[in-house]
């Protein structure tokens, strides 16, 4: 790997590290990082808009259009008429539920060893310089 200053391409690097990191502690469960992260998000938001959750995911709408019907497909979460036709409601299946509930203990342990890793003063720094970023 070649040495750079450039923030961008360390970032770049860093979160496909990390990527691969928490898509290990998932593998056996049916669902990759971004997938976790989508169905976590539609839990906490309890049926919100396409575009409302895709705001919240700082995603643009294709994007989480294309992660929806993988999701769709595999019965983990479900589309539905919002309160006029052009809005429509993202709903977390029983599967989904399910599926996320299983996982839930191994993305855990994969977020305690990154903690380990960095110690809860560098997390907690880093969280904040990311978000600043963000």
């Amino acid at each position: 790997m070649l040495p750079t200053q450039c923030l961008c391409t360390n970032l770049r690097r860093a979160a496909r590290g990390v990527s691969r990191h928490y898509d290990g502690a998932l593998d056996g469960f049916g669902i990759n990082v971004a997938q976790y992260s989508l169905l976590c998000n539609l839990k906490r938001l309890d049926q919100p808009s396409i575009s409302s959750l895709a705001e919240a995911m700082g995603l643009d709408r294709s994007t989480l259009g294309r992660n929806l019907r993988v999701l769709e497909a595999d019965g983990l979460v479900a589309l539905a008429e919002g309160d006029d036709l052009r809005n429509r409601l993202v709903l977390l299946t029983e599967q989904g539920k399910a599926r996320l509930s299983a996982a839930e203990p191994a993305w855990e342990q994969a977020q305690l060893k990154m903690v380990a890793a960095l110690g809860e003063a560098q997390r907690d720094e880093l969280v904040r310089l990311l978000k600043q970023l963000a």
